[in-house]
This record gives structure tokens, sequence and C-alpha cells, in this order.
């Protein structure tokens, strides 16, 4: 399959609503990471998400809408909560779990009774969806377990003839997937986190919220999987990745203590002349949002160096940093050493 990589004009999204009407697979920007989108309705449209992703179908997707007339048949229940959280936060990078509609196809959902909804504030996903009318499912554009693409070149690297269209719209602002919260309970949850925060979300609803185990945590038998994101290694690199959790000064010396010819370090702005290896930063210290925004380029970058160990300096874990906090841990298979 030849892929083409266009940028974003009248042309191109006119070829995109095309093409998803027809039920196949197109890469499109969002705010947040680069998605691979295909109809939410259409079994085959899906399984072919999932085929380019090699993604495993037990792992669900998200629906992404343009208007809330669109909710109609997607879900069947719109509750209270999630009606003032789409009233904040809509358009923009949070993921509602709600009650599946009969719309929505068994392998979206990956077979449960919940759907994640989402209205992006991406101008150029807005259009496709309206243009096209088609709510459409759009994991992460990136091979399965890989991280994230935030540019239309990191999609071409991982899609190149496995979709026929990328949509080139930039850079995501975001840098990390929308915040996920499940209002399926009296008590909601969240799932993954992101951009939007636990305190963001409580301040709208005037309630406390949950933060599911699976958060900071792997998944166990018990748990029940509602949101990408929860279930496998996502995000890595090919170089083993270790999170330390540490002072600065402890963690030069652990760095002396366990280099080796290809070791290298991720850490934070104007650390890197401290470290003994090779060092690239993927934000400030004291500003998560450069954090997110910068995390899974800097993750695709060590795959272009000879990197076979990486030690990343370990971010906050509250805030927007719980979200870089959470892809890290995934990256890194859950591999952490405190000192």
């Amino acid at each position: 399959m030849k892929t083409k990589l266009l940028k974003a004009n009248e042309d191109s999204i006119k070829l995109a609503c095309e093409l998803l009407k027809k039920g196949e697979v197109v890469g499109v920007p969002t705010e947040t990471v680069y998605g691979l989108a295909g109809d939410s309705t259409s079994s085959s449209a899906i399984k072919k998400i999932f085929e380019a992703k090699g993604r495993p179908a037990d792992n669900p997707l998200i629906v992404h809408i343009a208007s809330i007339d669109m909710l109609d048949g997607i879900v069947c229940e719109f509750n209270e909560d999630a009606g003032k959280l789409a009233s904040a936060f809509w358009p923009g990078p949070l993921t509602i779990i709600m009650p599946k509609g009969k719309k929505i196809c068994n392998e979206t959902s990956a077979g449960l009774d919940s759907v994640g909804v989402r209205m992006p504030s991406n101008e150029i996903a807005r259009a496709i969806i309206s243009k096209s009318g088609i709510a459409f499912s759009a994991p992460s554009a990136n091979l399965s377990g890989k991280p994230s693409p935030t540019t239309a070149k990191d999609v071409y690297v991982d899609m190149k003839g496995r979709i026929p269209l990328i949509i080139d719209g930039g850079e995501c602002d975001a840098g990390v997937e929308s915040t996920v919260i499940s209002v399926l309970e009296k008590t909601p949850v969240i799932l993954r986190p992101g951009i939007i925060t636990k305190e963001d979300i409580e301040k709208v609803l005037n309630k406390n919220v949950l933060l599911a185990k699976e958060v900071t945590a792997g998944v166990t038998d018990e748990s029940k999987v509602l949101s990408p994101g929860m279930k496998y290694k996502h995000y890595a690199p090919n170089a083993k990745v270790t999170i330390i959790k540490s002072s600065l000064e402890d963690f030069i010396g652990f760095i002396n203590s366990h280099k080796t010819e290809n070791t290298f370090v991720m850490c934070f702005d104007g650390e890197e002349k401290l470290m003994p290896v090779p060092a690239m930063s993927y934000g400030n210290i004291s500003d998560p949002k450069s954090q997110a925004h910068n995390l899974f380029s800097i993750l695709r970058e060590l795959d272009e160096t000879d990197a076979e160990q990486v030690f990343v300096r370990c971010p906050d874990m509250t805030g927007i940093s719980l979200a870089v906090y959470n892809r890290l841990i995934r990256s890194a298979g859950f591999n952490i050493i405190e000192i």
C-alpha cells in the first residue's frame, strides 16, 4: 500500500473524508497526539486500525465527535456528571467513559458495555468529523507499544505502507493522550491522567474523584480495563528504560556507578551538562506542560541513537506531572529504582 503524506488543506481533508466513508484508516492530527481514524460503527474499519497498529483486540478505542448531537446512538446515557464535564472541557483533551449505544461496533469497545468519547479541539480533526459525518475511533497512530506520535513524520515512520493517508497538521499541542474518566458509577474514576487534572475535574463536579490504582501500577487479573493505556506496556523506545526516584545528586551518583558505553539519560532543562553520559532534556522541572509536550518526541529521538539503556529523572506525581509519570512507567515496563 502506498501511503500519502499531505499537508492539511481543503483537498486533503476532502480525501480523508472519502477514505473514511469507504472504511479506510487515516492518520489525523489532534491536540493530544496523532491518531489512526476509522469509522466507529464499522467492524471492518476498526479491524484495519488494529491490524495497522498491531494492537491487541481487547484494548478499547476512543470515539471522537464534533458536536454533542453526535452522541445519539454512540452512548445510551449521558448523565449529570458527563454533562458537566462536557460543558467544561469539550472541545478538549478529556475522554468520558459512558454506557455504549447501539451504533458502536463491538470491536471499538473491545466487547465492553461502555465506550470512551471525546470531542477534540483540533480544527483539522473536527473538520474531518463534521464533513464526513463519521464519529471516528482514533488510537494513537504508532505501532503498538512504541511512543505515541506528535508529528506527521512520526506517523509516517510507523505507518508507511500500512495506511493510505496521513494528514500533516503540524506538531501536537499537548503531547500526551487525553485524560480518561469513567462516569459509570456514582463516584467518577480517572483511568488515565492527562493535561486535564484530577483537581480540574473535582472543581467542575464539586465532589471527590477517584484515581484508579492502575494509573501508577500495572493491571491485575481483577482489573477491569475500560480505557486505552491501562493494560499493556506502552510508549517504549528500543532501549531499556529505568526510572530513578532520587535527588539530582544521587541520580548523578547512580549514573556514574551504572553507566555503560551505550547509556543515555533523560533529565530536566539545564541538567544535561551535569551528566556523565549523553543526556536529553524532556522539559523544565517546574513546568509539567513542557514535560508532557516533549516526552514522546524525546523517547522517539532515542531510537535514532545507539542507546541501550536509558535512566530517567522521575517527574512529580501530581497535577499534569502525573500524566508524564504514568506514560514513563509504562515505557519502562514499571522498572523503577528508588534511592
